[in-house]
């Protein structure tokens, strides 16, 4: 996607402190950010900001008293924003950065900004937390729209109606056993994604340092380090069923470089009439019903594990 940043030159060092909490975005070629800086010398301002803002996917505001306090960055800016975003054209992501009255403009009121509850950035204990949250955010949204573009303009052309009652069916079958295989290994690989992308967001926290290993193509390991914990180190191993050994179709020890005949806790896949899903076993809590995702079964897991180093993500 890329991202036109609308900001106060007040805010330069948020501005590049943002930058660097995205590089793992920009790396991975997910994002590709525009903002004034970027415009040559002897370009014409207006025209280059004008078709920039008019070409983005994203549009992201950093919001803070000098942000409100310019005519240009709200006026101009932040209302075509708004404009693109009503229109479907867009989506624009408030970034609150400083504390400011931005709850009594009534379009930012509207929209969900980031950090969590809209908590200014220089509010929180340690800024990069903050960021980080953003980060994940964006992420999110990215992943939502990653439609393949084959699918997306075949949905494109066809009718509104149609599309809006096919959505409405849902077709019984039944699952044999290259429909599970196929949904464990791909159910494991998004869990295995998960960890990876999160032990580099968790790494660059100040205080705080992970590690991730892939042992082989059904198993992985990582390790997150706390420095203001007591017991502030924790491990997980994670595998997939294998031919030898099934302790699960995919479980985790809470140790590091645990062998695969060993387990504290796992998911087992299940299915009714009409979709498969996951079901945690074994776990610490009690066997649960609770139908997962693999992406929530992945957020379920990394909950678990960075609660052993005296961490918590809400």
């Amino acid at each position: 996607m890329r991202a036109f940043i609308s900001y106060s030159h007040h805010d330069n060092a948020a501005l590049d402190r943002l930058h660097v909490h995205l590089k793992n975005l920009t790396r991975e070629g997910h994002i590709e950010t525009w903002y004034d800086r970027n415009i040559l010398a002897g370009s014409e301002l207006d025209p280059e900001i004008e078709l920039e803002l008019e070409a983005s996917d994203l549009i992201l505001l950093l919001v803070s008293p000098d942000f409100i306090a310019s005519d240009y960055c709200v006026e101009r800016e932040m209302r075509r924003a708004l404009e693109r975003h009503a229109a479907g054209t867009a989506r624009v992501v408030p970034i609150i950065v400083e504390e400011c009255d931005w709850k009594a403009m009534r379009e930012l009121r509207q929209l969900k900004a980031v950090p969590t509850d809209g908590k200014a950035i220089s509010a929180w204990a340690n800024p990069n937390t903050a960021y980080l949250n953003v980060v994940q955010e964006l992420r999110r949204i990215i992943e939502a729209e990653a439609v393949p573009a084959t699918t997306a303009a075949k949905v494109a052309q066809e009718p509104s109606a149609i599309r809006s009652s096919m959505s409405r069916y849902r077709a019984k079958r039944q699952f044999d056993h290259i429909d599970k295989g196929d949904f464990r290994d791909a159910a494991f690989a998004t869990i295995k994604d998960y960890f990876r992308r999160a032990i580099i967001e968790i790494d660059s926290i100040d205080g705080l340092r992970g590690r991730f290993v892939e042992r082989s193509a059904t198993s992985f390991g990582a390790t997150v380090v706390n420095g203001g914990h007591r017991n502030g180190t924790a491990h997980i191993s994670i595998h997939c069923r294998s031919a030898q050994v099934a302790l699960g179709d995919i479980y985790y020890s809470f140790s590091e470089n645990a062998g695969d005949n060993t387990a504290n806790g796992g998911f087992n896949i299940s299915a009714d009439d009409y979709e498969q899903f996951l079901i945690q076993t074994m776990n610490i809590f009690g066997n649960t019903d609770e139908r997962l995702t693999p992406e929530r079964a992945a957020e379920v897991l990394w909950n678990e594990f960075i609660s052993n180093a005296g961490i918590s993500y809400d």
